[in-house]
């Protein structure tokens, strides 16, 4: 379960201006649901996903994760919060283009300190979801767009975490590779992960997978 109870979340600009960017922000999702958060660029997604996750903590109000006040974390246990229990799906993917596609994926294991076969046996079944094992010693940089996707998404489940956030995912493919990764939100969806998605793409918007779609506009809920 994650609840926004009453959120707000204000920035303090340079010249010591307050910005105002979430208002009053009052929803939940329930597990194994897909929720698409709507709105234009600016409208306040990204700091939503943001204080799900506990990268960001809100001005006031609250956000519950699990029964966990993660808004109430401090650094170090918000970090494991995040290792544990959150896979993020970035825009730009965040592959680094110079090592394999099996230790880029092995990459959320480390801090846990598996041997080296669990990591691999871990990564390799992440990369069998997606069938991106016969790539795995392959430098991610010499990968096609959709290739790089799936082992983005590869990465962020590697860890079998019970909440997917991905934010903007389709921003820079086409309509094919868009279409591609719906098809994933479907494996997730079945695997009953809880997922939210930030998006403008209208191609979420009329999709069967999707049980809610929560518009924001001007960092409130309309």
């Amino acid at each position: 379960m994650i609840k926004l109870q009453g959120v707000h979340k204000s920035f303090t600009n340079f010249d010591g201006s307050v910005s105002e960017v979430l208002h009053d922000i009052n929803f939940s999702v329930d597990p194994g649901e897909l929720v698409v958060l709507k709105g234009a660029s600016g409208s306040g997604k990204s700091t939503i996903l943001s204080l799900i996750a506990s990268l960001n903590k809100p001005t006031s109000g609250e956000v519950i994760v699990d029964g966990k006040r993660v808004s109430k974390l401090v650094d170090r246990f918000a970090s494991e919060f995040r290792s544990s229990s959150i896979g993020f799906v970035f825009q730009r993917y965040n592959l680094l283009p110079n090592l394999s596609v099996l230790d880029n994926v092995t990459l959320p294991l480390l801090p846990s300190d598996p041997s080296s076969d669990e990591l691999k046996e871990r990564a390799m079944s992440s990369l069998k979801m997606f069938d991106m094992q016969d790539k795995a010693m392959q430098d991610t940089k010499t990968l096609s767009g959709g290739e790089q996707q799936r082992v983005a998404i590869a990465r962020a489940l590697v860890k079998d975490p019970a909440i997917i956030i991905a934010d903007e995912p389709t921003a820079n493919l086409d309509e094919e590779l868009s279409r591609s990764f719906i098809e994933i939100l479907r494996i997730l969806k079945l695997k009953q992960k809880t997922v939210v998605v930030a998006t403008h793409d209208p191609l979420f918007f009329d999709l069967d997978l999707v049980d809610r779609i929560i518009s924001v506009e001007k960092g409130k809920i309309i």
